[in-house]
């Protein structure tokens, strides 16, 4: 863009001169004047910016165990609780594998004009991860290979202050502090998973402190659906955001942060033929450390809450029938963390991760259950998962292949929403090989 702007000035330059030649009546103040207009022309090009990235993405995958799975396979949750036929062998214990590309992404960083005395800078993103998934009971494959909304927002930075509006990470997803996983679940089940449309403010306390409040709606991933609710109705129907506050430390090679967020939902606004006015109400708590050099970094984060569906991650809500024969709701909770040690090696670089979580339950007396990791009249008790992985980098090109053993305890539905009774324990172990190629 630079090159170009020369080219041109350089080109008007000359071409006045030679028209200066050609008509004399051309005064030495007109050439001046045209050489300015030519340079506040270019000043006003150079207000903007887009630049492009991404990467082409290739993965193979094999499971050893059928699994709770997203877009054939290409992101694993949990293995499957056993499924034994008649003559008692488990139908769930045959292997899967696959090869997509559909991770592969695009995307445009955007600046331009300054804006109230904030910069402004815009972001849009997309890969082909598509947003529904196959229907096993037709031919058909969803939206798998579609393009799919991941980012789109714009933000104004003052020296102290920054305003985001748009679609970006849920809050509790941490972009400095995230598993460095070779597959593409990114944590998935242990560390918190998505975006959302919010608007969020940051503001710098100390040159390394600084507060950050958000106010977001979910979108692609929300809430499980109570009876008589549809996608995402439950927070389309609330007039209040989910808010979230936290704080955040930066200084050379550490990031530290604690923190909150509540959620009220309203699932239905009919139950029982009568207006419902019932809320889904659950609180949730955050804190997470990262540690980094030249040569090694270290991650850990920890959570704990209620319904945190939406984040991908097991649990969700209770639905109790009232006296009018109405549900009312409340969220079951769930708690989680893991930590990830890897070498900042330019070339080669290993990686192990290792995460846990734990379903907690309800209170007894429920009617309904709206969870993840419910399988009939089973239930999740604990997830666990651990991987090693060895990346190999040569400029923009990456290849990483990866070992993971993910395991699954499962109980038989408890008063509480808790698992007991006859327990099983599943395990699923997934080798995969990751090839990218960025820009």
């Amino acid at each position: 863009m630079k090159n170009l702007i020369k080219s041109l000035t350089i080109s008007s330059i000359s071409l006045i001169f030679s028209q200066t030649k050609a008509q004399d009546s051309i005064s030495t103040s007109d050439l001046l004047k045209r050489i300015e207009s030519l340079e506040a022309e270019k000043n006003k090009i150079k207000e903007w910016d887009i630049s492009t990235y991404g990467w082409v993405r290739t993965e193979y995958n094999f499971d050893s165990r059928q699994s709770a799975y997203s877009r054939e396979y290409n992101l694993n949750l949990y293995p499957l609780d056993e499924k034994l036929d008649a003559n008692g062998k488990d139908i769930n214990s045959a292997a899967a594998s696959n090869f997509l590309s559909i991770t592969t992404r695009v995307g445009l960083n955007i600046k331009g004009p300054n804006v109230w005395g904030a910069k402004a800078s815009g972001k849009i993103e997309a890969d082909f991860f598509g947003n529904t998934e196959i229907n096993k009971s037709s031919a058909g494959s969803g939206s798998i290979g579609l393009l799919r909304l991941r980012h789109a927002y714009a933000t104004l930075a003052w020296p102290k202050t920054s305003l985001t509006f748009g679609q970006t990470w849920y809050p509790s997803f941490i972009p400095e502090v995230y598993p460095g996983v070779a597959n593409f679940n990114t944590g998935i089940l242990f560390n918190p998973f998505g975006w959302a449309g919010q608007i969020k403010l940051t503001q710098k306390l100390t040159d390394d402190l600084s507060f950050t409040a958000v106010a977001y709606k979910d979108r692609e991933f929300q809430t499980a659906n109570a009876t008589g609710a549809f996608t995402n109705s439950a927070t389309i129907n609330s007039v209040m955001p989910t808010f979230h506050g936290q704080l955040q430390y930066k200084h050379k090679n550490i990031i530290a942060g604690i923190a909150a967020e509540f959620q009220s939902l309203k699932p239905v606004i009919e139950s029982n033929n009568l207006v419902s006015t019932e809320k889904l109400n659950a609180a949730a708590y955050l804190a997470y450390f990262k540690y980094s050099d030249s040569k090694f970094s270290a991650k850990l984060y920890g959570i704990t809450g209620g319904n945190l569906h939406h984040l991908v991650m097991i649990g969700g809500f209770a639905g109790y029938e009232q006296a009018n024969g109405q549900e009312s709701y409340k969220p079951t909770k769930t708690s989680s963390f893991w930590i990830d040690l890897a070498s900042n090696n330019e070339k080669i670089a290993p990686g192990i991760f290792f995460g846990y979580t734990k379903n907690s339950g309800v209170d007894e007396g429920y009617k309904n259950l709206y969870m993840r990791g419910i399988l009939g009249t089973r239930l999740l008790d604990n997830v666990w998962r651990a991987s090693a992985r060895v990346e190999f980098k040569q400029n923009k090109f990456n290849i990483a292949p990866e070992l993971e053993y993910t395991a699954a305890k499962y109980g038989d539905i408890q008063n509480d929403a808790t698992a007991g009774g006859r327990i099983t324990n599943v395990g699923n172990f997934r080798a995969m090989l990751r090839v990218m190629y960025s820009f």
